[in-house]
């Protein structure tokens, strides 16, 4: 497996973004604002756009330069200045994980919940490694076996975040009916083996499973799924969008609070908790037969 480790820049871009917005907000240029701090302007520019690194210690004084002075604010991007250079683990990965993808990683590890609505597939965090096999090669069209057999190992070393120490990562997920009666001709038992793993991870404390039924109303998940994720204290949360060529990111705050709000609404419109695990289990039990 590749072992290429570049220095992780999602980390950077969220800190660089906060800090920006911060000195906005205080009306400071970034010429004013890098004279406080004895730095030339575009050495601050190149913070903000995540083209170089600020020390934590200098975190908080420039904050307060910008009239910050939020314990918690302080202390979340201090956090993710200690941790801009931080290797993830999927960086062993980087010549078969792409940029998009190790920078969605490195939310996920950051997040404290991710709701999803999933009308395609089972969302990744929930998957058996063979249903991530075959779904990787299904959808990775221009990827060879070793590489989907790769994607396919990420694709299970995410799910540590669901059972670690001290604050497993919450996870709402509302799948659509459909999606539950795929079928697999090379391996018949994918399926059943799926639907168990579904009822088997519902019994965390940290995962709600909804499922969209087939004769739903009309919501907003009719356009499309996505991954809202979201962080502790003050950080903005982060809106994954995903296509056959890669993925894109929602970040502004109004922006997000639309697919947030959409959540609300698929929720609403889904079966309940209960009723939907009593018909993902009905399904396990055909398959079995």
């Amino acid at each position: 497996m590749p072992n290429v480790r570049p220095v992780p820049t999602v980390r950077r871009r969220r800190l660089g973004e906060a800090l920006r917005r911060y000195r906005n907000a205080a009306g400071l240029t970034l010429d004013a604002a890098a004279e406080v701090m004895g730095w030339i302007g575009p050495k601050l520019s190149r913070i903000e756009t995540a083209n170089a690194h600020i020390r934590p210690a200098e975190v908080s004084p420039l904050l307060k330069a910008y009239g910050i002075d939020d314990p918690e604010v302080i202390n979340a991007l201090e956090g993710l200045a200690k941790d801009a250079r931080k290797q993830g683990w999927w960086q062993t990965y980087s010549g078969i994980v792409s940029p998009s993808y190790a920078d969605y990683i490195s939310l996920e590890s950051d997040a404290e919940s991710v709701h999803e609505f999933a009308p395609l597939l089972i969302p990744g965090l929930l998957q058996t490694a063979a249903y991530a096999r075959e779904t990787i090669a299904a959808n990775a069209i221009t990827r060879a076996p070793e590489e989907v057999a790769a994607l396919a190992e990420v694709r299970q070393a995410r799910q540590a975040v669901l059972t670690r120490t001290g604050h497993p990562l919450k996870v709402w997920a509302v799948i659509h009916e459909a999606v539950l009666h795929q079928r697999f001709a090379v391996r018949p038992n994918t399926t059943r083996d799926q639907l168990r793993r579904l009822l088997d991870v519902s019994e965390m404390p940290n995962v709600t499973l909804q499922v969209m039924p087939l004769d739903a109303t009309p919501h907003p998940g009719s356009v499309g799924g996505f991954s809202l994720v979201g962080f502790p204290g003050p950080m903005p949360d982060v809106v994954l969008l995903e296509n056959l060529i890669g993925s894109s990111y929602v970040e502004g705050i109004s922006e997000v609070r639309t697919f947030a709000d959409a959540f609300e609404r698929i929720v609403a419109a889904a079966l309940p908790t209960d009723d939907s695990l009593a018909l993902i289990a009905r399904m396990e039990e055909r398959q079995r037969k």
